[in-house]
């Protein structure tokens, strides 16, 4: 036996008439299609893999001598310099 629990959800008065046409349409109810979109939505978000930020490192020396105590917006300005913005 399958247990259910009954709830009250807050959608848009246009959603509700597009579920509500669409369940008209494929003669089904409106049960049937939120608990396929919910149970869709659960499940591509579990397949979906963690994000993972790529290791972006480069070998260098550090700070220029030239830089130290410069603003970091100086220094971006710096960077951009001779490159037209």
């Amino acid at each position: 036996m399958v247990n259910h629990m009954k709830t009250t959800i807050q959608i848009p008065d246009s959603l509700y008439d597009e579920v509500r046409k669409l369940a008209h349409r494929e003669r089904t109810t409106m049960k049937a299609i939120v608990e396929k979109s919910l149970r869709r939505t659960i499940s591509e978000r579990q397949r979906r893999s963690r994000f993972r930020l790529r290791k972006a490192t480069f070998k260098g020396n550090g700070l220029q001598p030239h830089l130290a105590g410069t603003s970091w917006d100086q220094i971006l300005k710096l960077s951009y310099e001779g490159r037209g913005a």
